[in-house]
């Protein structure tokens, strides 16, 4: 193990329910039905991809004005560092760093929202490079962001680990020849998530004690 990359939401933070919690809200207002299936499909999914989700589920949706909305309300909540971390995110970020290995942060939310709240949180001065959604021009299950911090920290996919919650950032990471760790969040893992992830783990503790045995 050379190197390990982590996902951002549902991940370090436990930021997928509050995104959804805004989201019912806003579509309550918009009278938007299904919308927790809608978002469960974006889960992973950067804003290009979320806005394509959303307009082919609701076609005469104001996109711009929802993600507006969404946005202030999740910010208005949450933001100011009152995010949630999750927990062992600090253990495993820690006993990583101390070990000398090299850390990468790959998430489809924009980037200056990724540095914003991992520095809140005192986070951010865990990552040696930091990859947002909108640094890429495909969003996950494409590989295209997890090659993109690969490279950053000048490792090949086949000698990093990726920690993700969800199935489209699984199916990313094994679509790039990453090993991967799935630590589950809004969604259990499948069939299909067990075939393609080397490990799923129920916390980050036991992704810690996982990867410190593959040193």
């Amino acid at each position: 193990m050379k190197a390990v990359l982590f996902d951002m939401d549902g991940v370090l933070f436990d930021s997928e329910r509050a995104v959804r919690a805004a989201w019912r809200e806003v579509a309550a207002e918009l009278g938007l039905e299904g919308i927790d299936e809608v978002f469960l499909r974006c889960v992973g999914v950067n804003i290009r991809g979320t806005e394509g989700i959303l307009r082919r589920a609701y076609p005469a949706l104001d996109f711009e004005d929802f993600d507006t909305r969404v946005r202030a309300r999740f910010r208005a909540r949450w933001g100011g560092g009152r995010l949630p971390v999750k927990p062992g995110a600090r253990e495993i970020l820690t006993a990583l760093r101390e070990r000398g290995i090299p850390l990468a942060l790959a998430s489809s939310t924009r980037t200056e929202t990724v540095r914003s709240e991992l520095d809140e949180a005192g986070l951010l001065v865990f990552f040696d490079a930091v990859v947002g959604g909108d640094m890429v021009a495909r969003s996950k299950p494409d590989p295209e962001i997890f090659l993109a911090a690969a490279a950053l920290l000048g490792t090949a996919p086949a000698d990093c680990f990726v920690i993700e919650d969800s199935f489209n950032g699984v199916r990313a990471a094994h679509a790039g020849g990453f090993r991967t760790v799935m630590v589950p969040d809004l969604l259990s893992p499948d069939a299909e998530m067990a075939e393609k992830a080397d490990a799923i783990r129920p916390d980050l503790f036991a992704a810690r004690d996982w990867l410190l045995a593959r040193l």
